[in-house]
């Protein structure tokens, strides 16, 4: 029963890593969707963020594996004396208990353990450092201007909708009832109607020449039908079909306002350049939370 409870074990891990395996490939194509492919400096930082997701995940699944089978080896002589004993014949000599022989496959993985262990170690010591580095310190900064103004940070998901999202989240407050999906379509259709306005502002990364209606068109394509990250030409489109001011919070410099010539209530968004490995994000504002004293 044992060795049938240790192989429903394992099949139990491996089917488990598969799935993992399955939901990190997910996750990569939505983050290679989410970069344009004009943008060589993000897929440059998109490609060394995938192969380290890959690599922690590797190295994971063989620390399971090989915690699984460093429990084999350990039962098996208690098992060997216990029934050895049993089944002892006085008259028979000494017991002899073997030691289980450590492979050189076993040896390796156990060295990388120990270096998983002591990559651990590193970086649980590179986020304490974090606490001084850019990204805290941005958190910093931003979170303080907002409470001057009685708001806090909305977080949104890093998905390459973060923008829309945000832009959703701030029109469900004033009861409007525009999706993600609509947004990004009616932000590609007037850039289509307006190409004159954003074709100047678009340029192809190989030959830093100005956009074909070809590749406009296959831009707008991407803002519709994509996860395709947005920026400020797409806040430009969307503070014309809101007629909507849209306001980006940022550390270290003052608001920008697009669509100043729009006299209703602004839609506020902040701009985060270090919050994740891929650098620039979006977020929304939400009312501040004052949490009492009393409380708890």
């Amino acid at each position: 029963m044992e060795g049938k409870e240790e192989l429903l074990g394992e099949a139990a891990l491996l089917k488990q890593q598969r799935k993992e395996k399955k939901d990190l490939q997910a996750k990569i194509q939505s983050m290679k969707n989410s970069v344009p492919k004009n943008d060589k400096k993000r897929r440059k930082q998109l490609t060394e963020d995938i192969a380290k997701l890959e690599s922690e995940m590797d190295e994971r699944h063989k620390q399971e594996l090989e915690a699984l089978a460093k429990n084999e080896p350990e039962q098996a002589p208690v098992d060997n004396v216990v029934n050895g004993v049993s089944n002892l014949d006085l008259d028979s000599g000494p017991l002899l208990v073997q030691q289980p022989r450590v492979s050189k496959a076993q040896k390796r993985r156990e060295k990388k353990a120990a270096l998983e262990k002591e990559r651990d170690e590193r970086i649980a010591e590179a986020e304490i450092e974090n606490l001084s580095g850019a990204r805290h310190l941005e958190n910093q900064t931003l979170t303080h201007s907002l409470a001057e103004r009685q708001l806090q940070i909305k977080q949104i998901p890093s998905d390459g909708h973060c923008m829309y999202r945000a832009i959703e989240h701030q029109l469900k407050e004033q009861d409007n009832g525009l999706t993600l999906s609509n947004l990004r379509s009616q932000t590609a259709d007037y850039m289509r109607k307006h190409a004159d306005d954003f074709l100047p502002f678009l340029t192809n990364a190989s030959t830093n020449e100005m956009f074909s209606e070809e590749e406009f068109e296959k831009y707008c394509n991407e803002i519709a039908s994509t996860p395709a990250w947005g920026g400020q030409l797409e806040l430009r489109a969307l503070s014309h079909v809101l007629k909507t001011p849209i306001e980006v919070i940022q550390a270290g410099s003052p608001p920008i306002v697009i669509g100043e010539e729009y006299s209703s209530k602004p839609i506020t968004l902040v701009y985060m350049r270090h919050a994740y490995g891929l650098g620039e994000h979006y977020n929304s504002v939400e009312p501040l939370m004052v949490t009492s004293s009393d409380d708890g």
